[in-house]
């Protein structure tokens, strides 16, 4: 199970140092021990749940941070006050207005990490991850960098985020391009899925690069991304 942690700079790493103790640094941290059956199937049921939704709503919510700080803060035990709905004649009174913005304060409250900083994902380019499985894998790097885990959940967002026709955008609210397709199509197979993976992923990848000519389509700057493929 994944564990975000934050504000941590591993005390046992002469390679991290920091001016600030390493305030704001968040990371993902995978523990095969940690979670009770409770919360794995809570893990598990949020992942199912955006799989089925993904075209209708792309971005994460940081859904799995936000199940480890409802847990942490108890935040079944917080009340947050009546939502109120204005409807467009309305008069907006003073309460409404106090009432709305402390519901607010209280409901950002429990995202907030205790040194006072906000986490959250920084997700939604697809040229960028590609980079680095890419130059990784040139150096010979893959493995030692990124354990099997963490490669696990790389496909998974990969995954996550293709359009229905096959290909993959700039970011995962755009329209496929030859570029980042080809991107996330060589990343998933130098992290070892086949090319019949993915449930017939693979195959609708494939089929919508070579539907369009194939990588000869991409500019000369996105080439130099894929030389190494």
């Amino acid at each position: 199970m994944w564990r975000l942690k934050v504000s941590d700079g591993g005390r046992d790493d002469p390679w991290l140092t920091s001016v600030n103790n390493h305030v704001g640094r968040q990371f993902w941290e995978f523990d095969p021990n940690l979670g009770t059956p409770e919360e794995r199937a809570q893990v598990e049921k949020a992942r199912r749940e955006f799989h089925n939704n993904r075209f209708r709503s792309k971005h994460s919510s940081d859904l799995l941070m936000r199940l480890q700080f409802a847990e942490q803060k108890e935040c079944d035990k917080i009340e947050l006050p009546a939502q109120v709905r204005v409807k467009s004649e309305e008069e907006i009174t003073e309460e409404v207005v106090t009432t709305t913005l402390r519901r607010g304060l209280r409901f950002y409250s429990t995202l907030q990490a205790e040194d006072g900083f906000w986490p959250g994902d920084y997700g939604g380019p697809l040229f960028l991850l590609p980079g680095l499985v890419i130059g990784l894998s040139v150096t010979g790097a893959l493995d030692a960098i990124l354990p099997h885990e963490h490669q696990k959940e790389i496909c998974r967002y990969l995954y996550n985020h293709q359009n229905k026709d096959g290909g993959w955008g700039l970011h995962i609210e755009g329209p496929s391009t030859m570029f980042c397709t080809a991107l996330s199509y060589v990343s998933l197979r130098l992290l070892g899925e086949e090319m019949d993976g993915g449930d017939g992923a693979m195959e609708t990848a494939r089929k919508w690069i070579l539907d369009r000519g194939g990588v000869t389509n991409i500019p000369s700057w996105g080439k130099m991304w894929l030389s190494v493929s």
